[in-house]
């Protein structure tokens, strides 16, 4: 049995009935402006904290600012996998075209989250440990996090048939899930060289209140930006996937009007 609903009419009960792409298409349309801009204004709030109000670290000196784009990459990179694997498992219990089509949309996003905070790590970690590289635990297993992105991507892209793609790539996203509580304990279950968490829900921050402010906010400008990147890349495979509809003709030919 699917949940989808094949056209306009509002068929379906509570949240059930965006799971139908003609449903969803136009909300995200609406929607994915907003959150561009709170993504654009909170970016500028994070970079000003971060780069112009927060102190000198005492030890590493101003090398730290590198934090406040560094962590929210991260944490972003490894909550978006888990995103995508949540939608996965959606889409394979219930069926939902609209869910394997989310995965699709936020896989290249947290393709540049993961490798953003690789990238950053290793400006950070030459000063830091006099290597941009070393094969430890967190690092290793963040890389193994890319190849899990980049891999999700090209087998839902070389596979032509979208509904094999798309469970292939449900069981790449899953699978590769259980790589996400490694990397986050990783510093705990090894010797590593990476530090161990600034930001905890179990302890007091490490951290001075502005610095932790501007990590924040700069992790909400993520958020914000993921979503609205993510509304609009759906939309594009929503077309894609649905071309032969008469809705999404319909559509196109409104779009065209208005050009």
């Amino acid at each position: 049995m699917t949940t989808d609903i094949k056209d306009r009419s509002g068929q379906g009960k509570g949240l059930f009935r965006f799971s139908a792409p003609p449903v969803f298409y136009p909300l995200a349309g609406r929607l994915a402006p907003w959150f561009a801009g709170i993504a654009g204004v909170l970016t500028v709030i994070g970079l000003y904290i971060g780069f112009f109000v927060a102190p000198t670290d005492f030890q590493q000196g101003e090398v730290y600012r590198v934090i406040f784009i560094h962590v929210p990459a991260a944490w972003m990179s490894m909550f978006i996998y888990l995103i995508m694997a949540f939608w996965a498992a959606v889409g394979l219990v219930m069926n939902t075209r609209l869910s394997f089509m989310m995965t699709q949309a936020l896989a290249p996003t947290g393709a540049i989250f993961c490798f953003l905070a690789l990238w950053t790590g290793a400006l950070w970690g030459k000063p830091t440990w006099g290597t941009y590289w070393v094969w430890d635990a967190r690092l290793t297993s963040q890389l193994l996090l890319l190849f899990l992105y980049l891999g999700f991507i090209a087998l839902t892209s070389a596979i032509e048939d979208s509904r094999r793609a798309d469970r292939a790539g449900a069981i790449i996203a899953l699978v590769g899930a259980i790589n996400v509580p490694i990397i986050y304990f990783s510093v705990q279950w090894w010797n590593t060289l990476h530090q161990g968490a600034s930001v905890s829900l179990t302890q007091a921050p490490s951290m001075a209140t502005t610095m932790l402010w501007g990590m924040l906010v700069m992790a909400l400008a993520a958020w914000a930006y993921t979503i609205a990147v993510a509304l609009w890349r759906v939309r594009s495979i929503i077309l894609e996937r649905e071309r032969h509809t008469d809705w999404v003709k319909a559509e196109l030919d409104v779009q065209e009007s208005r050009a």
